[in-house]
């Protein structure tokens, strides 16, 4: 082992880390500052917060998960035919990839494996595990918030290029936001690539609210774990007691929007600096748009993708669905 190299690749480690830190500082002062005061749905996912949503994917309540996975279990060789051998797959938003390794059953020759994620220690034991179970597949995790532009390490530029994004993330963003990251992702697609992703579908209201809002509690759990993280962190006084998970279901836009409610009037210190929140008042947290297949084919042409093939499950519930760069 270089030693000098070892040195220089911690000090880069901790530059990264202390980088994230202040910027996670300045959204969250920033986002609690507002008028409407927010907090953005890509810090869920600390180390506890990534657990707490694996949780919530096996709740009886939350479809998404055990939805798309039932049609990945049906159609992943068809999708895989569609991705094509040779193909650098890249994830968007890893997790456990318990999905993804369906996709890897059914890939030929392909030549690594990309997964992207904001929690890097998640991310590094979701790699451990893979790599295990893979042993001649090249795994290269990237701590990365995939909702910016983000550059793949040039070995692993590749005409095939496939972008693989399930989960029904997109639907967190507003449609216009939705529009911008499948622009950045039809330009990170090679010219013989494309992208396979999960979206939710609408569908009865009182299913989807019962999906983020469980009888456990344990999406109010993973909500206000994001307080719990501020505390850690950035040397809060949160009493995250005296605040409460909301779940919205907005019909005119199609989506649930999640929010912190304080349940008094109070004011929470953040390093040196102090915030003041009334009862009742919220911290919005997280859309969760639902879409029509027809919606999201024209946001999709948009950002310049056209689709070739979409699967859905019996109940029309969620879909899957492959595109490619007009």
């Amino acid at each position: 082992m270089n030693l000098n190299s070892s040195k220089a690749t911690l000090a880069v480690s901790r530059s990264d880390a202390s980088n994230a830190l202040s910027v996670f500082s300045q959204d969250v002062k920033a986002g609690l500052s507002k008028q409407s005061k927010s907090l953005h749905c890509k810090y869920f996912y600390d180390e506890r917060g990534s657990q707490l949503f694996d949780r919530i994917c096996d709740l009886d309540e939350y479809y998404p998960t055990r939805t798309e996975l039932s049609i990945m279990s049906e159609h992943a060789g068809a999708m895989a035919e569609h991705i094509g051998p040779g193909a650098v797959l890249v994830e968007y938003g890893s997790g456990s990839s318990t999905k993804t390794r369906l996709l890897l059953d059914h890939l030929d020759d392909l030549k690594a494996y990309l997964p992207v994620d904001i929690s890097g220690d998640h991310l590094q034991q979701t790699a451990t595990r893979l790599r295990s179970d893979y042993e001649n597949l090249d795994i290269h995790p990237i701590v990365a918030d995939f909702t910016k532009p983000f550059a793949l390490p040039k070995t692993y530029v590749s005409p095939n290029t496939s972008i693989y994004f399930p989960g029904s993330t997109i639907g967190n963003l507003k449609p216009d936001e939705a529009v911008v990251l499948l622009e950045s992702i039809a330009e990170q697609c090679g010219s013989e690539g494309g992208l396979l992703i999960g979206f939710d579908l609408a569908k009865d209201e009182s299913v989807v609210q019962a999906a983020y809002d469980d009888a456990e509690g344990v999406t109010a759990e993973f909500n206000l774990n994001l307080l719990h993280r501020i505390n850690n962190e950035l040397d809060a006084d949160f009493d995250v007691d005296r605040f409460a998970h909301v779940a919205v279901y907005n019909r005119e836009a199609s989506r649930i929007e999640i929010y912190i409610e304080s349940l008094d009037k109070q004011a929470v210190s953040i390093g040196d600096e102090q915030f003041h929140f009334e009862q009742g008042e919220r911290i919005f947290t997280e859309y969760s748009h639902k879409y029509l297949v027809n919606q999201f084919v024209v946001m999709a042409q948009k950002a310049g993708l056209t689709m070739d093939r979409l699967w859905t499950d019996s109940k029309e519930y969620f879909a899957v669905m492959h595109l490619t760069p007009a």
